[in-house]
């Protein structure tokens, strides 16, 4: 069983994972930006998510994020402690409500809509 060692408690939330006495992960949120990576700082990006919390998780949220870490950091271990491949786009339909192309500063030139607005 892997073990996860709490080394900062908040602003960034950060672990270290070992397998008996060998560290084979790094934890860390910060800036609602969580990774892991594998062995440690600088390693193989096994898994990265975007929490609700900023440098500290939501209880509500540390126990899920947590064991796709460790579920991820098993699977890097199992090959070999090699780069995980990326895993596929998954083939799933959605409607979209909304254009996600109206805050892209190439698509609406936001300093000519302020003098539009004046």
């Amino acid at each position: 069983m892997l073990k996860l060692v709490l080394t900062c408690m908040a602003c960034p939330e950060q672990y270290d994972c070992f397998d008996g006495e060998k560290q084979v992960g790094y934890l860390r949120l910060r800036h609602g930006h969580f990774t892991v990576q594998c062995p440690d700082v600088g390693g193989d990006i096994v898994y990265d998510a975007y929490p609700e919390g900023d440098g500290v998780f939501y209880p509500e949220e540390r126990g899920k994020h947590l064991k796709f870490a460790v579920d991820r950091i098993q699977k890097w271990i199992s090959n070999g402690n090699k780069s995980l491949p990326e895993e596929p786009t998954p083939d799933v339909e959605f409607e979209m409500v909304g254009d996600p192309d109206a805050w892209n500063p190439e698509v609406w030139n936001f300093g000519e809509k302020r003098k539009e607005s004046k």
